[in-house]
């Protein structure tokens, strides 16, 4: 086998709202060395068959000629670890991943089944000693472990006004357990790396050749901005400045109702005059568990992997869903810019995001460039639109403004461009 490989080809997989991407390392005729990043979904568009993540486990496992040399889970939530559930009878989708035999899987250090509630830190080294990195872990991951708990409650609320009741839902699922994948992840592999930013990932052993840098999450003791959540950054966010006031109205629109959602009364239960108190009241609950599904969904991102692979010259960057928390440890260290500023490939992050595409990021990559050229930005993204945010409030998934950044200054493959009930994967080839 050749020292490095000569090409790779990144299959990226149309899960719906998820990520799963099969990169494989071409090293010389028919000798190739496969890693699988994320396989996972919270729904898919209409008329997909309900086979589609088996059609997806099945080609994985076709595509790799039956073995896996490392996967990699870049955090627990459902959109990307669902495909790795295993079933009774070993029929599940998980099962066709474990049956590949990967030498080793790669997740988060918050991941680390050696981290119990008297930890201080991710365990590191061949001895398996537990580093300490400062004050604050246990309760950092006391409290990852607690959301899947307040996910599942806020997910079967009841009585909440239909504007918030689709979102409390998707957000609760995607912060589910899933306790089949991820005991599959703990035990499907002899070698785990749980990995930090500046730490080894562990892949260089199944990848010759290929360098691989681990630019994030940080721990605890690095920053504590993963810890902390923004509601909103105009510098590093991909939205529209809003209006002065709640109630400013965009050119072109209309003023809304003045009682749009008043609640109509069904029976006799509710008296005319306690009716506006109840919706109220149930408006205020509803946003304060949406706060709260909010809050949990966005911590979970800022345990998510990034990893910059090297291969010669060029750089496949490949972030999970990390957002400007997770990023902001990173983009300040010198090194960490100008590895990025030569990006050739770059995986959007969180499906298009607002927040996990920060502008100073964006900024950095030389690449970028609003004409055809033989060096310009390749970018993928895995994505469905509906899903997650509204347009009104500029949270969109994916945001409109990115993506029209993306179109214009790189070769953006978006999941979206995937028609018809046979077509759910395409190939992106980068050659060194």
């Amino acid at each position: 086998m050749a020292k490095a490989p000569k090409s790779v080809t990144i299959r990226t997989y149309h899960v719906g709202f998820g990520d799963c991407f099969l990169v494989s390392f071409e090293y010389g005729p028919k000798s190739e060395r496969h890693v699988l990043i994320d396989f996972g979904s919270t729904g898919f568009p209409k008329g997909v068959p309900k086979t589609r993540m088996m059609d997806i486990a099945l080609d994985i496992k076709k595509r790799s000629g039956g073995k896996l040399h490392a996967v990699i889970a870049t955090h627990r939530h459902r959109d990307h670890i669902s495909g790795f559930a295993t079933a009774k009878g070993g029929k599940g989708t998980g099962d066709v991943i474990r049956s590949l035999k990967p030498d080793l899987v790669v997740q988060p250090w918050t991941e680390d089944p050696k981290l119990g509630t008297k930890a201080t830190g991710p365990a590191g080294g061949s001895n398996g000693k537990i580093k300490k990195f400062g004050a604050g872990t246990v309760e950092h991951i006391s409290a990852l472990a607690l959301m899947h708990e307040v996910a599942d409650h806020a997910r079967s609320a009841r009585n909440l006004p239909r504007e918030m009741r689709n979102e409390v839902g998707f957000l609760g699922e995607s912060n589910l357990a899933n306790p089949s994948a991820v005991k599959n992840l703990m035990n499907m592999a002899e070698k785990k790396s749980y990995v930090f930013c500046g730490s080894k990932s562990g892949l260089e052993q199944v990848l010759p050749g290929v360098k691989v840098d681990v630019l994030g999450p940080p721990t605890v003791k690095q920053t504590d901005t993963i810890k902390k959540q923004r509601s909103s950054d105009p510098s590093e966010f991909w939205q529209f400045q809003a209006g002065a006031t709640r109630l400013a109205v965009p050119a072109g629109d209309t003023m809304p109702a003045l009682f749009p959602r008043h609640l109509e009364s069904r029976g006799p239960s509710l008296p005319v005059n306690a009716r506006w108190l109840a919706y109220h009241a149930r408006t205020i609950r509803g946003e304060q568990l949406l706060g709260i599904v909010r809050m949990l969904d966005q911590q979970m991102n800022n345990t998510s992997t990034i990893l910059l692979f090297q291969i010669g010259k060029k750089k496949l960057l490949f972030p999970g869903d990390a957002q400007i928390e997770n990023w902001q440890f990173a983009l300040n260290q010198k090194k960490y810019q100008t590895l990025l500023s030569s990006v050739n490939l770059y995986k959007v992050g969180h499906h298009g995001s607002r927040n996990a595409t920060p502008k100073s990021l964006w900024k950095l990559f030389k690449n970028k460039s609003d004409k055809k050229t033989a060096n310009r930005l390749l970018s993928l993204m895995s994505t469905m639109e509906g899903k997650h945010g509204d347009a009104h409030s500029h949270t969109e998934v994916p945001r409109a403004t990115l993506v029209h950044e993306l179109e214009h200054e790189s070769d953006l493959f978006t999941t979206q461009q995937l028609k018809g009930k046979k077509e759910f994967f395409h190939d992106t080839v980068v050659k060194f």
